[in-house]
């Protein structure tokens, strides 16, 4: 039964929380805590970090003049309580559903969400170019920018060079540094919140700005001085000397679930002039309000369908072991035969699998938090030395860190591994975290190997595939879910390099695979082959180093030669039609089709909905092969594959 919200019945935009009292507020927050855990009950999604900002974003919609102040929420997956507040609670319950709300910010969803986000670290880069676009627009009244970002994502680089900019501009913005790991903040209580509002208050920052003046007057060695002690005056007291330095004025911590301390401080930071920025420091914490949530944090950060008065969430039937699971046995028995293997992940653990090989070699697992750049360059360091790391980042990660696969990996030639979980599509997180483009953007780079598996067992034979390339990178990606329920060995046993292999002999026709595609060009073989037309089908296994052998063995003895993937174009079907222009296989009139993710962006859906949208079925592959005979017309979402016509 839905909770009864009454003041939140009352909420159409955040405008109408302006009307409320404090007492008011605080009801509401209890409201928007129970509307969200009832919505993620039903639709699943990411509930700890969105319940650990509930009061953060009533006070917020409630000081701030959004949408046209800037509010930007980094990685966007804590916004749930925010979609409801602004419009769009008529349709939460579609949250991350096929033609529903995205989990995430999106800017064509409202004009409250001036910034999409789906991964970390970007609010405090993209708010500084708001607040500068400001400035240079002259605009009057200046609208505010307000970035919350957690101090899990403010592991990253990129937020370190966000806030140095920020500190040395003269464009004002807020940064809200929402702590709900206790990682950086003290415990907090009343007389931190009085610190606080006594430090945002307009009384102390004129006499702050008087004694700025004064102090002007004095010799240059006497003004820093004077600086210096008033900046390390306020960092005994609230403990912000860092954000100091890097040039933001700090407050707090406060405590981020009581509304008596955020919406004095909030006003104050509000109505204060000058051009500093600002950093206020909220301690909350993560499923605040849901005892379930509570009590484990991690489990409850992304979830599935749950009771919610149980908090039990809803478990699939019994299946095959998930390709991530797979993967970590894969590399455990690896590294019980090799005591150079290593393993590096960027904050995902647990998403990657290696939580499990850390539990078996503590010593040999570095967690190097939301930093991929770091994480690429470390394990290249310590391949210099010898070691054997496997670099685990999910392949939309990846992305993150190209400068560095490049430079410090790869015209290195250094055997760093790279696993790429995640590759292809993903479901319900839709394009910002599609594994899409990996084959694309790894496959140009000399030198580098990449392989993808059909099934499960074919991923543990990559695993022991890359511990055995100690002289040049590489990289194999496999996707999120259940394996197909192969029986898989004790250990991978290493491929030779570059080769794939024929899996079923037919004619006219050839499905050249890449990933776990094979199984659905098998579908479509024994659809092929019900019609009169035997199908040969093929698992190329590596991109890189094409089997060129296999590819012109294909295209000699058949007139229509097929490839697919689940990943961008650019990436296997292109080197395997370069190779084939090459070779002159199109002028004995091969007809190529290569099939590969639509030149598009594929939205959140299930993953066998985003499948069917891409064209990736084993529908699509026969409808294509029947075209290229004759037999039948092109599908409509061919998405622009190449055809080469017979002469």
């Amino acid at each position: 039964m839905p909770p009864q919200t009454p003041l939140l019945d009352r909420v159409r935009v955040p405008s109408d929380l302006r009307n409320f009292s404090a007492d008011q507020l605080r009801q509401l927050a209890g409201e928007l805590r129970a509307e969200t855990i009832d919505t993620v009950s039903v639709t699943g999604g990411h509930l700890g970090a969105s319940l650990g900002v509930v009061e953060l974003t009533v006070a917020l919609h409630a000081v701030f003049e959004t949408p046209r102040d800037r509010l930007i929420w980094d990685v966007g997956h804590q916004t749930y309580p925010h979609k409801i507040l602004t419009g769009r609670r008529d349709r939460i319950r579609t949250l991350r559903q096929p033609g529903g709300l995205s989990g995430f910010t999106r800017r064509s969803e409202s004009e409250y969400d001036p910034f999409g986000a789906a991964h970390s670290s970007t609010s405090i880069s993209a708010g500084l170019g708001m607040a500068v676009a400001r400035d240079l627009k002259d605009e009057s009244p200046k609208r505010h920018v307000i970035a919350v970002i957690g101090d899990g994502a403010m592991s990253a680089g990129m937020a370190y060079e966000a806030m140095n900019n920020a500190g040395a501009s003269k464009s004002r913005m807020i940064v809200i540094l929402n702590d709900n790991d206790m990682s950086i903040a003290p415990p907090v209580g009343a007389m931190s919140a009085y610190l606080s509002r006594l430090i945002s208050s307009r009384s102390f920052l004129s006499i702050r700005d008087f004694a700025a003046r004064m102090a002007k007057r004095f010799p240059r060695t006497l003004e820093r001085t004077a600086k210096r002690a008033e900046e390390y005056a306020r960092g005994i007291l609230t403990g912000g000397t860092l954000f100091e330095e890097l040039g933001f004025y700090y407050v707090g911590p406060i405590d981020g679930h009581n509304l008596d301390h955020l919406l004095p401080v909030l006003r104050n930071l509000r109505d204060i002039d000058g051009d500093e920025p600002i950093l206020l420091h909220v301690v909350t914490q993560k499923g605040k309000g849901y005892a379930p949530a509570e009590a484990s944090a991690d489990k409850y950060h992304g979830v599935s369908k749950f009771n919610v008065v149980t908090g039990e969430q809803t478990k699939a039937p019994p299946g095959p072991p998930s390709y991530t699971k797979v993967f970590a046995q894969a590399l455990i028995a690896e590294a019980e035969h090799n005591p150079n293997v290593v393993a590096v992940t960027a904050a995902m653990p647990s998403g990657t699998g290696l939580d499990a090989f850390a539990k078996r070699f503590p010593d040999r697992c570095f967690d190097v938090g939301i930093a991929e750049q770091h994480a690429v360059t470390f394990a290249a360091g310590m391949a210099t030395e010898g070691m054997a790391p496997f670099c685990a980042i999910y392949s939309t990660f990846l992305q993150r860190a190209y400068d560095q696969v490049v430079h410090d990996v790869a015209i290195q030639s250094l055997p760093v591994r790279f696993a790429m979980d995640r590759a292809g599509l993903v479901g319900a997180d839709g394009a910002t975290h599609a594994g899409a483009y990996d084959l694309a953007y790894l496959g140009c780079l000399p030198g580098m190997v990449i392989m993808a598996p059909s099934d499960e067992a074919e991923l543990m034979n990559c695993v022991a595939t890359a511990a055995a390339i100690d002289d040049r990178p590489s990289a194999f990606r496999y996707p999120r879910g259940e394996g197909t329920g192969v029986q898989l060995p004790a250990r991978g046993t290493p491929w030779e390099i570059g080769k794939g292999r024929i899996v079923r002999e037919g004619s006219k026709v050839a499905v050249l695979a890449l990933g776990p595609r094979l199984a659905e060009a098998l579908k479509a073989a024994d659809e092929l082959a019900a019609r009169g037309f035997p199908a040969t089908v093929a698992d190329a296994r590596f991109m890189k180093p094409l089997d060129t052998a296999l590819v012109d063995q294909l295209a000699r003895h058949h007139e229509v030669l097929i490839t697919i993937e689940d990943g961008s174009s650019g990436g296997f079907g292109a080197a395997v039609g370069h190779h084939l222009a090459w070779s002159g296989a199109f002028d004995s009139g091969l007809r190529f089709r290569p099939m590969t993710l639509p030149d598009r962006f594929i939205d959140h859906n299930s993953p066998a909905g985003q499948l069917i949208d891409a064209g990736l079925t084993a529908k699509d592959i026969v409808a294509h092969a029947l075209g290229a005979l004759g037999r039948g017309a092109v599908p409509e979402n061919s998405h622009g594959s190449v055809a080469i016509p017979a002469r």
